[in-house]
């Protein structure tokens, strides 16, 4: 039985780490970029990804080219960008229900 338990007890505890709430019914700024270009993340060409929490993510739900063009001077391949998103990380990637670009910081 306790066995049992044990088994159980893993079972959910492995469930929990593999989805985790951003910020459960709220919005949550992070940082948005290309994921290979300013995140260090693997694969080729150019995708979206978030970083919150020191871990980096590939975001699913809205993509790089949405969000204008990711290799203009203020663009996802050239700079880090503010986003208000919401959503959840499973399997190791964002899930997206909102994601809304910040305006640029202009440096002076």
């Amino acid at each position: 039985m306790k066995q049992l338990l044990l088994i159980f007890s893993l079972a959910l505890a492995g469930t929990a780490s593999a989805q985790q709430k951003v910020a459960p019914d709220s919005l949550r700024t992070v940082e948005a970029a290309c994921g290979q270009c300013r995140f260090g993340l693997p694969g080729k060409g150019c995708d979206l990804a978030v970083r919150f929490g020191g871990k980096a993510y590939f975001v699913d739900g809205t993509s790089i080219d949405k969000h204008g063009d990711a290799h203009a001077a203020d663009g996802f391949c050239k700079a880090v960008r503010q986003a208000r998103v919401k959503g959840s990380v499973v399997d190791g990637r964002f899930k997206a229900t909102h994601f809304e670009v910040l305006p640029a910081v202009k440096k002076s």
